[in-house]
């Protein structure tokens, strides 16, 4: 109860004072700072290991995706200069979707075939500019634990323009707060970010052998099975 509270109170009051914020700069510093708060206060501060090895300079990470919190999470561990690419329905979501907007999220439409294509080539020309873009491949979560199929997109976008793919294994956020689920568990929270992948050509081929690498990483390093061959029930 006092972890959902503490939300509650936080979540409004951060939505609006990044939303005013002048500067996307100041706005991302902002939305860092105010994810690590609320993380402090719940005590639930994430074990981060691999930071030291991001890359520098434009890169494409992709995260495995649980629950509401990773995008929290995610925000309170990486630099502030990441992009994150997010399904459009999002931008309906009462003031979030503005904050959304307000910090530099990149917003994809799936059902439409046309737009999508759109989208995907706005956010090349995004990640050719030297844009650090975050994905979370999977495209939704639910209760159910396991890994998801990874979407392409992601993995596209860094064969094209000849970025490394970083990917970053969430653990303990489904058990904290799951689909569905208002009041959050205690749970420990772990970020493994681990050792880029680099493009070994542009074309769909090349974006598929990075997606299957990548995710047998991610699969490797979370206490969850693959959805395509078991289901994984916690203790």
């Amino acid at each position: 109860m006092y972890a959902l509270a503490v939300g509650l109170v936080m979540l409004p009051i951060g939505t609006l004072l990044i939303i005013a914020t002048p500067g996307l700069g100041n706005r991302r510093r902002l939305a860092k700072f105010l994810a690590r708060v609320l993380l402090a206060l719940i005590a639930a501060g994430p074990r981060v290991t691999g930071l030291a090895g991001l890359p520098k300079g434009a890169c494409v990470v992709v995260a495995n995706h649980c629950s509401y919190l990773d995008g929290v999470l995610i925000k309170a561990v990486l630099p502030p200069r990441f992009s994150f690419v997010i399904k459009k329905e999002a931008r309906g979501i009462p003031l979030g979707g503005f904050m959304l907007h307000r910090l530099g999220s990149e917003f994809v439409t799936r059902d439409n075939d046309h737009a999508g294509a759109q989208d995907a080539r706005r956010i090349l020309r995004a990640a050719a500019d030297g844009q650090a873009l975050g994905f979370f491949p999977e495209g939704t979560f639910t209760p159910e634990y396991g890994l998801r199929p990874f979407r392409l997109g992601a993995f596209l976008t860094a064969t094209r323009s000849g970025l490394p793919v970083v990917p970053i294994a969430i653990s303990g956020t489904r058990r904290m707060l799951p689909s569905g689920a208002w009041l959050p568990k205690p749970s420990r929270l772990e970020v493994k970010i681990l050792p880029a992948v680099e493009a070994t050509g542009n074309g769909r081929d090349a974006a598929r052998a990075m997606r299957d690498k990548v995710r047998s990483q991610i699969l490797a390093n979370i206490d969850e099975e693959d959805l395509a061959g078991g289901h994984f029930n916690p203790a």
